[in-house]
């Protein structure tokens, strides 16, 4: 496997050691930034498949420049930082970042995350196939284009970055049916044994804030307690 990645981080010796780490795995073309604003500058430069990206950055928040990325790309964006915090996690989560890792790290974790990443990007555009219609998924107040990648809301098209896409994808494809958040974690992000409940949480919160007329009380995609979430064929009450 490899891909385009780009490592922001502004120390040396951690970019050195992912750099050796990701070589023996395959990866050839990985770029680095220690700093912001050499982030956005190779960013608009090279079209990167995935970034990795520090929060404590000497120029500018992490976080700021997690949404300054989401205004150019919207490939995959993994945190990887000493802040530890849940709600620091919650806030990478829901400002665009696809996952979240905290150090000190396995490396081989950081690699199978990556890997698992690229690995959902690259399944994504194997869906294209010029000589059939394209596949929509119609729920009346919102249409999901499988093969272009696109969101419809209300006749309105709404940004929706990867993870959330095949998430929404997933549940699309499977109307009516419960799915516990271990068994949502493993088929969007491909892993099992480390997986962590809130990103999959956050992800819903995102996805009802974009389809429902009422993200804190839902009627497509709702929650069974301790089961899981479904997305429903139709809503529980008209969604006008």
């Amino acid at each position: 496997m490899d891909g385009r990645l780009l490592l922001v981080d502004d120390e040396a010796g951690l970019l050195d050691m992912l750099n050796y780490m990701l070589a023996k795995e395959g990866f050839e073309h990985v770029s680095f930034a220690t700093s912001a604003k050499e982030a956005l500058e190779l960013v608009q430069e090279t079209d990167f498949d995935l970034i990795v990206l520090d929060i404590m950055l000497p120029d500018l928040d992490g976080f700021e420049l997690c949404r300054r990325l989401r205004e150019v790309t919207m490939v995959p964006i993994l945190f990887l930082t000493a802040r530890t915090m849940d709600m620091d996690k919650i806030m990478g989560l829901t400002i665009g970042g696809d996952d979240y890792i905290t150090k000190p790290f396995n490396p081989l974790e950081v690699v199978a995350r990556i890997k698992a990443q690229l690995r959902r990007q690259s399944l994504t555009k194997l869906q294209e196939a010029p000589d059939k219609e394209v596949e929509v998924y119609d729920f009346g107040a919102f249409q999901l284009f499988k093969q272009e990648g696109r969101l419809m809301v209300h006749g309105q098209e709404v940004s929706c970055p990867a993870k959330e896409f095949e998430l929404l994808l997933f549940l699309c494809e499977h109307p009516n049916q419960i799915f516990s958040i271990s068994h949502l974690y493993e088929q969007i992000w491909g892993l099992e044994s480390i997986g962590d409940e809130n990103t999959v949480m956050v992800h819903i919160r995102r996805l009802r804030q974009k389809i429902e007329k009422n993200p804190n009380d839902p009627k497509w995609i709702i929650n069974i307690r301790g089961m899981g979430y479904k997305l429903l064929s139709s809503p529980k009450e008209t969604d006008k």
